[in-house]
């Protein structure tokens, strides 16, 4: 048997679960829609008005967004690598010093641009 299949066999079964989820509760769901579900969900907090053309994020929102990526990527690859670091031996602490200094390049930026000041 082709190795694949059982992994074909997974994801049409996934797509078909996913769909079916779909498919159920656009038929079964209520459809009881009155003036608060259509409002958009502002916890209470009376929506303020928006800018014209949706106005803009600052750019500190993106930069706190960037840092949570970039750690959150240095930690996926720094436990593996400190599970096998025996094994590894000497190249895997090569090729993770080489990592971490690539890492390091965005969050150099993001200090210079003062991401990391909150005054």
């Amino acid at each position: 048997m082709n190795p694949y299949v059982p992994i074909l066999m997974m994801m049409g079964l996934a797509t078909l679960l996913a769909v079916g989820g779909v498919v159920a509760s656009t038929l079964i769901g209520p459809r009881r829609y009155n003036r608060a579900k259509l409002e958009a969900y502002e916890c209470g907090i009376q929506p303020t008005p928006h800018a014209v053309g949706g106005g803009r994020f600052p750019v500190k929102y993106y930069l706190v967004a960037m840092t949570f990526i970039v750690f959150d990527i240095e930690v996926v690859f720094l436990y593996p690598w400190a599970v096998s670091f025996l094994t590894l031996k000497m190249f895997g602490t090569v090729a993770m010093m080489a990592f971490l200094a690539l890492i390091t390049v965005p969050f150099v930026y993001e200090w210079r641009r003062g991401g990391l000041e909150w005054d």
